[in-house]
């Protein structure tokens, strides 16, 4: 079968009505999408599949997470895959197999969007009603814009496909689309998804609340700040449901989930849905390979009580004295996946409002997320001062999640930074395999 958007299956799994139970789905099965989407039963299977597309160990599970962390300057790689330290070393090439993996994840759960958003309006089905109706086709949208963001801070422009793929040719041929383009899809999306969902609070399926998030880290990354601020502002806004936990490891330590951190988190049972990223974080005494581990500059950085602080969490030390990641660590592997946190939309507001000369509202987000963490309060008295501060905070407060690499990219800092002048180095090569089966696919410049 051909990758890409040749993908058309859809898992099954046994409905409920809990957040929780929405993914405590059974051992995975696949069936034709044609017979699928007939009735309220099988709508929401379908849209229970974008979710679990989204939480599969090659997106929002492993492989996709660890292109925005191992391209950082935060970890190191202790086995021997080269493929993996290419990423450190900033050098991927075009058969790196989790870049292959990652795109043909990244599609597949386009293609389950697509097929809800294409079938489920012309559903008959009593028991769907128009609020039920429209919440599918919004979680659709919602997460289909998901996936062509992360496709476009990844590779830039994409192929943009936007109904479902019934043969393995469906979509062959289909040329990439520009960076803008595809960033203007997400934005499309977004707007469609908004007025379709329900205005409640759930922290594992998407809501208008949940928009509003990716519409602010959105707009962050095209530099549109007086946006940025008034979406990061709205969920701010609602501090019955949205604010920072305290201490900082509250809203992972102790088996904890669905905190009022977490605006929008995968939901693993550790049976038939987990979460591989433990084994790839934990050392071999917690039965993990700790194949990648924090580098020394992290490990002091959030050991320094004046920088880290309650953030020294994040870290441990293992029975041979070595440091690993701990904020994966559950046994059976039910970690969460942190898509959306309260912290990021703050700090997301706090840079919004620097880029704007408000910097006296800019220092007090930035030091909302101090505070949070037991540090001082920043005292950075001009506009770069703050935008610096700002940078030096998402560095220790997302250590081990998927934010650094993308950061220093979309702020131009990367020669600083990374010492990588090569701007074509700032996204990623088209899959060698992609190329391969669809001809109408150009790699991009540099590879």
């Amino acid at each position: 079968m051909k990758f890409k958007h040749h993908i058309l299956w859809v898992s099954l799994a046994l409905a409920s009505s809990s957040c929780e139970k929405f993914l405590d789905v059974q051992p995975k099965e696949f069936i034709s999408d044609a017979a699928t989407i007939v009735d309220r039963s099988s709508a929401e299977t379908a849209v229970r599949g974008v979710y679990s597309a989204l939480a599969d160990g090659s997106y929002y599970g492993t492989s996709f997470q660890s292109i925005g962390y191992l391209s950082g300057d935060n970890i190191v790689w202790t086995g021997s895959q080269s493929q993996v330290q290419e990423f450190i070393n900033k050098k991927v090439n075009a058969d790196n197999s989790t870049i292959s993996s990652a795109w043909i994840s990244i599609y597949r759960t386009i293609n389950r969007a697509n097929n809800v958003i294409d079938k489920v309006p012309a559903v008959k089905d009593a028991q769907l009603t128009d609020a039920l109706r429209n919440q599918y086709i919004g979680e659709a949208y919602f997460a289909r814009a998901l996936a062509y963001f992360d496709l476009a801070r990844t590779w830039g422009g994409v192929p943009l496909i936007t109904k479902p793929t019934i043969n393995p040719t469906d979509n062959s041929g289909i040329k990439r689309s520009s960076v803008a383009e595809t960033y203007a899809q997400v934005l499309k999306d977004l707007e469609t998804a908004e007025p379709l969902l329900p205005a409640t609070t759930d922290r594992y399926r998407a809501t208008r609340k949940t928009v509003w998030a990716l519409r602010a880290r959105y707009h962050l990354y095209q530099k549109e700040w007086v946006k940025a601020e008034e979406y990061a502002d709205k969920v701010i806004s609602d501090a019955t449901n949205y604010k920072l936990t305290k201490p900082f490891s509250a809203f992972f330590a102790n088996d904890a989930r669905g905190t009022t951190e977490s605006i929008f988190e995968i939901f693993y049972n550790g049976t038939t849905e987990v979460n591989s990223h433990r084994g790839q974080w934990q050392p071999q005494t917690n039965g993990g390979t700790r194949q990648w581990a924090p580098n020394d500059a992290l490990v002091a950085l959030l050991n320094n009580p004046a920088v880290g602080g309650t953030r020294s969490a994040l870290v441990a030390k293992d029975n041979q004295n070595r440091w690993y990641g701990n904020l994966y660590y559950r046994n059976p592997a039910s970690d969460p996946s942190y898509v959306l946190r309260i912290a990021e939309i703050i700090l997301i507001r706090a840079e919004a409002r620097a880029q704007q000369d408000k910097l006296t509202l800019g220092l007090a987000d930035l030091n909302l997320i101090r505070d949070r963490a037991g540090i001082a309060a920043s005292t950075a008295a001009t506009k770069n001062d703050l935008l610096l501060a700002i940078e030096n905070e998402r560095r220790v407060e997302f250590a081990l999640e998927p934010h650094r690499w993308y950061d220093i990219v979309r702020t131009g800092r990367a020669p600083a930074v990374f010492s990588l002048s090569e701007a074509n180095r700032y996204v990623l090569p088209i899959p060698v395999q992609q190329l391969l089966s669809d001809k109408a696919l150009e790699q991009n410049p540099g590879y």
